[in-house]
């Protein structure tokens, strides 16, 4: 999906269209809200659970506890944890996989959730590839999610965050390549 911007053509003098990605209209408004004095947002990491098919690769989504949208399993960093590790722990939290994270974030997305207060607060999330190499038959939050393996096309179909989409396609393209 992506947004469009509207601006003025000066040399025509008329309206035109522009098309501008979902990843560089997020990093527009967090620069536009960090530079009007926004607090920043706060980080979270996201492990991106992939594995190689006869088909290509295919991604693991698991359900939101509270709304059962399908997302990524993320998470906060406990303690003094590194982002990448916060991802690995959290696939295995959220989705019960385990596998190698790459130490190096993929990309990342913005969303907004709603506090215990009702007020939004702005997330970014720092998105690491795990490459998974086993799936438990049991993990920590098994009775509150469901876990599916999905095409690249079909996980971006489910995906509500645009930009999450975008980088899920983009990786889809040499998933080893990006991983490193």
């Amino acid at each position: 999906m992506l947004y469009v911007r509207n601006y003025i053509d000066s040399k025509l003098g008329r309206l035109s269209l522009r098309l501008i990605n979902p990843t560089t209209a997020d990093q527009l408004l967090e620069w536009a809200r960090r530079m009007l004095g926004g607090t920043p947002a706060r980080v979270q990491a996201a492990a991106l659970p992939w594995r190689m098919t006869g088909r290509g690769p295919e991604f693991l989504l698991v359900t939101s506890r509270q709304t059962g949208r399908w997302i990524l399993p993320k998470g906060w960093p406990e303690g003094d944890e590194m982002l990448a590790a916060a991802a690995e722990r959290e696939a295995f939290e959220e989705a019960g996989i385990r596998g190698r994270v790459s130490p190096v974030s993929i990309g990342s997305y913005y969303y907004s959730k709603a506090s215990s207060s009702g007020l939004e607060k702005r997330l970014e999330v720092q998105v690491f590839a795990l490459e998974v190499d086993e799936a438990e038959d049991k993990w920590p939050e098994k009775a509150e999610r469901e876990r599916r393996w999905l095409s690249a096309d079909d996980a971006a179909k489910r995906i509500v965050e645009p930009a999450l989409a975008e980088l899920l396609t983009k990786f889809e393209i040499n998933p080893r390549k990006s991983a490193a």
